[in-house]
């Protein structure tokens, strides 16, 4: 008899999700329950979980009553891309059920964004697309004292998790020095200088801020690094703008100091007629970093891996696992900013 996988992937897309080589592998080996495009009903939920042995959703729900009632269930995996309130954690830890992000699937395609907006902002080519508009485009112009090369430059990264690593592993041919500030690691690999906060807003050229949302990383990019940080440098952010100053940013933006391009936004969407949409030096892109076919289908992928590995007992994992002493401040973080408007 095959284990039993309740498949609630809705309001994803479960091609979205996986290619249809990984969903037939993963339909061979497992009998999947759902996988259509629409919520399941919560009552075949329930009725289901006393019988399976895994739990993927995009908003899994456990309670600790639940969980006492799944006696086969071995892990739950979220497929929206952050932990969320909804499951009972600490039931899960005590059971021995494993809780899983899909949130490192979405890697190879926000790191390519990444890429494309550090070069298409050190580069000009945003600024020279739109000037053609208005016929005052610069030609053969070096616009040495806005445009940079990537080449050689040094590039910082706030938070060096997955998207950072890979974003990183993308610049390798631009012979770039890396730093990062993540107080989690101690070690980020060759090639890589981990340092403190400060020590990489003022020396990088370039500042990713990858880092995930949570308690402790609320404006990590603060007003006052903010102004440390040297003239013309670019500042991309691409995981949430809680992480950053935005009002702050977007101000010394406007004031010529540095150049800005951002995925997100504190209120999504954007309002008509926010004035950050006219905002000078600042790239804007709608929350689409990881939008394009097939850029989730990863985490397909990592979702076989990773209950094939947990069938054979294999200690490896490719989706983020909810640590006990983070997932709180993770949380609280999450619902914090569902609670702003418009997010």
């Amino acid at each position: 008899m095959k284990p039993i996988i309740i498949l609630d992937n809705h309001f994803r897309r479960c091609d979205e999700l996986f290619c249809n080589e990984s969903f037939q592998k993963l339909a061979s080996c497992y009998d999947i329950r759902g996988g259509e495009d629409h919520p399941m009903p919560r009552s075949r939920i329930e009725e289901l979980l006393p019988l399976a042995s895994y739990y993927v959703a995009a908003h899994p729900r456990l309670s600790a009553t639940e969980i006492a009632r799944s006696p086969n269930l071995k892990a739950t995996i979220e497929v929206s891309g952050a932990f969320r309130e909804g499951i009972d954690y600490a039931a899960c830890f005590d059971a021995g059920i494993e809780v899983l992000s899909c949130s490192p699937g979405f890697r190879n395609a926000v790191a390519e964004m990444t890429l494309a907006m550090i070069l298409g902002s050190a580069r000009g080519l945003i600024d020279e697309h739109e000037a053609f508009r208005t016929g005052s485009e610069r030609w053969l112009d070096d616009r040495d004292t806005i445009d940079f090369t990537l080449y050689g430059q040094t590039v910082g990264f706030l938070g060096f998790g997955q998207i950072a690593q890979e974003t990183k592993r993308l610049l390798a041919p631009f012979q770039t020095e890396i730093l990062a500030y993540d107080p989690h690691l101690t070690d980020a690999g060759a090639n890589v200088t981990l340092t403190e906060l400060e020590t990489v807003v003022s020396r990088s050229r370039v500042v990713v801020v990858a880092a995930v949302p949570s308690e402790e990383t609320r404006a990590l990019l603060s007003a006052e690094l903010i102004a440390k940080l040297q003239p013309n440098a670019l500042v991309i952010v691409i995981s949430r703008a809680w992480c950053v100053d935005f009002p702050a940013l977007i101000a010394a933006a406007e004031a010529g100091r540095i150049k800005v391009a951002t995925d997100v936004y504190p209120d999504e969407p954007l309002a008509r007629d926010d004035s950050l949409r006219q905002a000078k030096n600042v790239i804007l892109s709608p929350h689409r970093a990881a939008a394009v076919p097939g850029g989730r289908q990863l985490i397909g992928d990592m979702i076989l891996h990773d209950i094939q590995a947990i069938e054979e007992q294999r200690p490896e994992r490719q989706l983020k696992q909810a640590d006990p002493d983070l997932v709180a401040s993770l949380v609280a973080a999450q619902n914090a900013m569902q609670a702003m408007p418009n997010t």
